[in-house]
């Protein structure tokens, strides 16, 4: 008598289980790199009145949309994000035209360049790729010049970023 009924139970195990595996077929699966890919639009503000420095000529992050790239102390260069320009002095037409790195800290930095207009009041920075938390880093900002009766040296940045999966090396 057992087996009459494992017997007529078998089509409908059957038949759940062809089911489950139909749904289960059905829901589409996503590379695991698809997740890693994040893109978006950023707005950050430095300050640059430690810019006039011809060692070391830098501006502090005050302001950043992006968590990977925190906000820093105007006048402690070792405490948050600073963007740090290796060609300060390099212009055409009274342009400045510089390599830049955007160091958040030690293994965390991005490598990119700006260019402001004669007027140094507009201009354009890209970032192409960086390490550590700012590995895959990419960006195209506008560059303005917003300055306060407080603070005459912020400028802002506002454009699109995105972090790209790596590929393994």
């Amino acid at each position: 008598m057992k087996r009459r009924r494992l017997t007529k139970a078998a089509p409908a195990v059957l038949l759940a289980s062809v089911a489950a595996l139909a749904l289960f077929m059905s829901i589409r699966v996503h590379p695991v790199q698809a997740f890693d890919a994040r893109s978006g639009p950023i707005h950050i503000v430095k300050d640059c009145s430690a810019f006039t420095s011809i060692n070391f000529p830098y501006c502090t992050i005050t302001f950043s949309s992006l968590a990977q790239i925190p906000p820093g102390v105007v006048g402690k260069p070792a405490a948050g994000s600073l963007v740090v320009y290796d060609q300060p002095a390099n212009n055409f037409a009274g342009m400045l035209d510089s390599n830049v790195v955007l160091y958040v800290g030690v293994g965390d930095w991005a490598a990119g360049r700006c260019t402001l207009n004669p007027d140094g009041n507009t201009g354009l920075c890209t970032f192409s790729d960086g390490v550590g938390q700012l590995a895959g880093f990419t960006a195209r900002v506008n560059v303005t010049y917003v300055p306060t009766a407080a603070n005459p040296y912020l400028f802002a940045w506002n454009g699109t970023y995105s972090f790209n999966s790596l590929s393994p090396k």
